[in-house]
């Protein structure tokens, strides 16, 4: 089974809401995220991802955890691995947001929460409202 490694970023903003994206194609809500280029450390790589597809430079606070799940391209099953990075906004603006994404907002956490397509991303947000708070 073919592994891949991705990063990316949970940002907040000064009123305290998070950043998340729909993407473009299978148009499920989630954090900005995306493969760790060759030569690229996994912050350099959500930092990244966070100004690709969220259109906004963050600053990272510190690691939140990972999301880890089974998916099938082109009838190959891959296991990915993503890393996330609790993140504040730095500067940029969300409609600035490349191709991949077809949406991206912020949203207060009750909202994120309920908008969030996929479970463990859910659990992640939760792990990062608990580490923001302190």
């Amino acid at each position: 089974m073919k592994r891949e490694f991705s990063a990316g970023g949970m940002v907040f903003n000064k009123k305290g809401q998070v950043l998340l994206t729909q993407h473009s194609q299978n148009k499920h809500w989630s954090f900005p995220k995306g493969l760790i280029d060759p030569g690229q450390t996994t912050e350099e790589a959500a930092s990244r991802e966070v100004r690709e597809e969220g259109g906004v430079v963050a600053e990272i606070i510190e690691k939140v955890g990972y999301s880890k799940y089974v998916y099938t391209l082109k009838e190959e099953k891959i296991f990915k691995v993503v890393t996330y990075f609790l993140m504040k906004y730095v500067s940029g603006n969300i409609a600035d947001h490349d191709w991949e994404v077809e949406k991206a907002g912020w949203y207060e956490s009750k909202d994120a929460l309920k908008k969030l397509t996929f479970s463990q991303d859910k659990k992640l947000l939760k792990k990062a409202l608990e580490i923001y708070g302190k």
